[in-house]
């Protein structure tokens, strides 16, 4: 019987969560401020939604680059693992262009060329490992949602 690669997972998990932690840190002051002073757009979730939102949604980006890591090799799998270390890097800048430095604009930008990123690893994905490419969607979903937030923060600040 073949053993699971837990400390796979485990790593490619933890590895994402951790760049998402440190996104967080560095702009916990940024996002504070957000909070006291931004007329935020209908349909905005109560602040404690994100954390526990991102916290998934960072465990569903590890497991599936461990799946695709996990894959035979290949020039898909690394076309994949590259995308999904460019995504992560688009998501780490985001909270500081828009929590930070308040670039609204700018930040929805970035936030469009990330969409489209994440909706290229998860076909990439799916062509390595297609639930690796499935866990992506809630990801593409959410931050299709926060085009939406990032918007009207725009609109009405």
């Amino acid at each position: 019987m073949k053993q699971f690669p837990w400390k796979t997972y485990l790593f490619w998990v933890l590895l994402t969560e951790a760049v998402g932690a440190l996104s967080g840190f560095l702009t916990r002051d940024g996002a504070k401020q957000y909070a006291e002073t931004i007329t935020l757009p209908p349909l905005s979730p109560p602040g404690i939604v994100f954390p526990i939102v991102w916290t998934v949604l960072f465990a569903l980006m590890g497991i599936g680059a461990a799946r695709v890591w996990l894959a035979a090799a290949s020039a898909e799998r690394t076309k994949s693992l590259w995308l999904f270390f460019v995504q992560l890097g688009f998501n780490f800048f985001w909270s500081i262009f828009f929590f930070n430095l308040q670039a609204y604009g700018f930040a929805l930008a970035w936030l469009v060329v990330l969409w489209v990123l994440i909706l290229w690893m998860l076909l990439s994905f799916r062509k390595v490992d297609p639930l690796a490419g499935w866990l992506q969607l809630p990801y593409l979903l959410w931050v299709a949602f926060a085009g939406y937030l990032n918007l009207g923060v725009w609109l009405l600040n």
